[in-house]
C-alpha cells in the first residue's frame, strides 16, 4: 500500500478549521460577484494572488475582507455544507468547526438566524455527506471585551445544538490588555458546560500558552507551537496530556515558519506531546486535511505509524461521543492492520507528489 493510499484510507477527524476560512475558491468568487464593491477579487487568478500572505497581520486583513462577504444565514449554511462535502471526499467523517459569531453580529445577522443556519447545515452535512459537525464559538481576540461579550451571549443564549467548545482566536499580541474580560468569558462558558479550546502559541511564545492553561482553563489548544521555548511548559503539557492542534501549512503561509522543513511537529512528537494534525483555513492556504497528512510524510518524514497515531489522537482529543470515538478508532486500527499485512510499494512511495499547495513549502510566507 502506497503512502498516499494509506493516508486516503485513514478515517480522519478535523478539530481545527474555521468556517469562513473553509470557503472554497468557487464559493468565495460567487460571494464576491454577488456583493460587488468589496476588496475581494472576482477572478480565480486574482483571488489566488490575494491569498499570498506577507505575514499574520496581512492574513487577518484578507480574512476580514472575505468574512465581510458572508452576509446572510444562507451563506453560513452553505459554508458548513461545503466543508462537509470537501471533508467527506478526504475520508474525514467528523469535524469541530470554529465559528466566530461576532463577525456575523457586526454585519447585522440576528443570533437566532445564525443558529438556525448552523443547525440546518449540521443536519444536512450528516444526511448528505455522512459528516458529523460540532461547533466551537471563538472570540476574535482583537475585539476585546465587546467580542467576548457578544460571543458569550450567543453561546449561552442562542447556541446551536452541536455547540461543544468555546475558543479565542485572532491576534495574540492584543490579548494582554483584555485578559480579565477573556478570563471572565471562559469562566462562564466552562461553567455552562462548554470545553475550553483557545488558540495560543501560534504567533507568540510560551507566555500565551501558560495564560491559556492557567487563565482560560484550556482543555485543548489551537496551534501551541510556541510552547517549545519553555521546557517546564512542555513538561506540563506532556504530563497533563493537553492536546495541541497543529497546522503546519498555516504556520508557513502566515509567516510563523520560513520553511516547512523547519516545522516543529516532529520535535513536538519527540517530546511526547499530544498532537493532532489540522488544516485551519484550507483554501486560503492552498491545502486540505489530506494534504497536511501528505506533507507530514513527504516533507517532515513521518512514517505510517506516526500518521496513524495523529489520526487516533484527533479522535481521542475530540468531543465526539464515546461510541462514535470507539467506532472511529476501530476503523483506524483496521486500516493500520491491513497495511501492515501488505507489502510496501516503496518505488511508488518515492514518486509521491507534494501535498496540495505545498509546492511553495520552501518559499516561506512572503511572496
Amino acid at each position: 500500500m502506497t503512502i498516499d493510499a494509506f493516508i486516503d484510507a485513514l478515517p480522519k477527524a478535523e478539530l481545527h478549521v474555521h468556517l469562513v476560512g473553509s470557503a472554497s475558491v468557487p464559493t468565495v468568487l460567487e460571494l464576491s460577484r454577488r456583493h460587488p464593491g468589496s476588496r475581494v477579487p472576482t477572478t480565480e487568478e486574482e483571488l489566488r494572488e490575494f491569498y499570498r500572505f506577507r505575514d499574520f497581520g496581512h492574513f487577518a486583513e484578507v480574512y476580514e475582507a472575505v468574512n465581510a462577504l458572508v452576509r446572510e444565514p444562507e451563506d453560513v449554511a452553505a459554508l458548513v455544507t461545503g466543508l462537509a462535502r470537501d471533508l467527506a471526499a478526504q475520508n474525514a467523517c467528523y469535524v469541530e468547526l470554529t465559528v466566530t459569531p461576532y463577525s456575523h453580529h457586526v454585519v447585522g445577522m440576528p443570533m437566532r438566524e445564525v443558529t438556525e443556519a448552523l443547525d440546518l447545515a449540521a443536519r444536512a452535512a450528516l444526511d448528505d455527506h455522512g459528516v458529523r459537525v460540532a461547533y466551537v464559538f471563538d472570540i476574535p481576540g482583537e475585539c476585546g471585551a465587546e467580542g467576548a461579550r457578544v460571543t458569550l451571549d450567543h453561546a449561552l443564549g442562542e447556541p446551536p445544538k452541536a455547540l461543544v467548545g468555546f475558543g479565542l482566536g485572532g491576534t495574540e499580541h492584543a490579548r494582554p490588555m483584555h485578559r480579565e474580560a477573556f478570563r471572565d468569558a471562559f469562566r462562564a462558558a466552562v461553567a455552562a458546560g462548554l470545553h475550553s479550546v483557545p488558540h495560543a502559541g501560534e504567533m507568540t511564545g510560551p507566555e500565551t500558552v501558560w495564560e491559556a492553561v492557567e487563565g482560560l482553563r484550556a482543555e485543548r489548544i489551537g496551534h501551541g507551537i510556541g510552547c517549545l521555548g519553555d521546557p517546564r511548559l512542555v513538561a506540563h503539557l506532556r504530563e497533563a496530556r493537553i492536546p495541541l492542534e497543529v497546522c503546519p501549512t498555516s504556520n508557513l503561509r502566515t509567516g510563523q515558519i520560513a520553511d516547512l522543513r523547519e516545522h516543529p511537529l516532529p520535535r513536538m512528537l519527540g517530546e511526547g506531546l499530544f498532537v493532532t494534525l489540522n488544516s485551519d483555513d484550507p483554501p486560503m492556504f492552498a491545502t486540505t486535511l489530506r494534504g497536511e497528512y501528505r506533507a507530514a510524510a513527504e516533507v517532515l518524514g513521518l512514517d505510517r505509524e506516526a500518521l496513524a497515531g495523529l489520526a487516533r489522537n484527533a479522535v481521542v482529543a475530540s468531543y465526539l461521543d464515546p461510541a462514535g470515538k470507539q467506532a472511529l478508532l476501530a476503523e483506524i486500527d483496521a486500516v493500520t492492520a491491513a497495511q501492515a499485512g501488505s507489502p510496501y510499494l516503496d518505488e511508488d512511495d518515492g514518486e509521491m507528489v507534494l501535498a496540495e499547495g505545498l509546492e511553495a513549502s520552501h518559499q516561506g510566507a512572503s511572496r
